[in-house]
């Protein structure tokens, strides 16, 4: 039993730089999601207002000339998706794989986020609990340098951990409201497309 319980310690042991690696990479990652996530509210923000300008005032009468009035630029995906719906109005199977298109590349973007706000909690759990081991063996040997050390590695994994988590959510959350909004959008012009081709 004992040899047992030595090889899961070693194992335990073996995962601890591993680990701290992966939240490493997690922490470098939700700081670059930061800079992302601001550039991107910057531009939904800004491209949002036009769309909702124009398509408040848009009917199956004024769909004519709606390419060259929205969003230039790559601003705004749910601007780049309509003109492209506008250039297939005339197959309501195209526009409609559009918009599936355009629902897996929003998840594509959102799996960045739901990977730390899943991987984060985890990871650091890992590392939190992986030098606990150590630390008690320091305890029990009254070598209080080494327990210390092992506290401050399990502390400190579980900060980084759900530091990466909560950017990971906030993101995620803000996210979703942008793509649903942006997919109602989507779905309005196309029954007006569908609107249009039925005259």
């Amino acid at each position: 039993m004992n040899y047992i319980s030595d090889i899961l310690y070693w194992i335990s042991t073996g995962l601890l730089v591993p680990v701290i690696m992966l939240l490493i990479l997690l922490f470098g990652r939700s700081l670059l999601l930061i800079g992302s996530f601001f550039g991107q509210y910057l531009a939904v923000r800004k491209a949002g207002m036009q769309l909702r300008h124009e398509l408040d005032a848009l009917t199956t009468d004024t769909l004519t000339g709606l390419s060259e009035r929205l969003p230039s630029g790559n601003s705004s995906m749910a601007a780049s998706y309509m003109r492209r719906m506008l250039e297939v109005q005339e197959s309501r199977a195209h526009v409609q794989r559009l918009l599936a298109d355009f629902e897996i590349a929003a998840d594509k973007d959102l799996a960045i986020s739901g990977t730390l706000t899943k991987m984060g909690p985890m990871l650091g759990l890992m590392g939190t609990l992986i030098p606990m081991g150590p630390a008690l063996v320091g305890l029990s040997t009254g070598d209080i340098a080494s327990m210390a050390y092992n506290m401050q590695v399990a502390f400190a994994t579980t900060v980084v951990g759900l530091f990466a988590s909560a950017i990971g959510f906030i993101t995620r959350q803000v996210k979703q409201r942008w793509y649903l909004q942006e997919m109602t959008q989507l779905e309005f012009l196309a029954g007006l497309l569908d609107e249009n081709r039925g005259k």
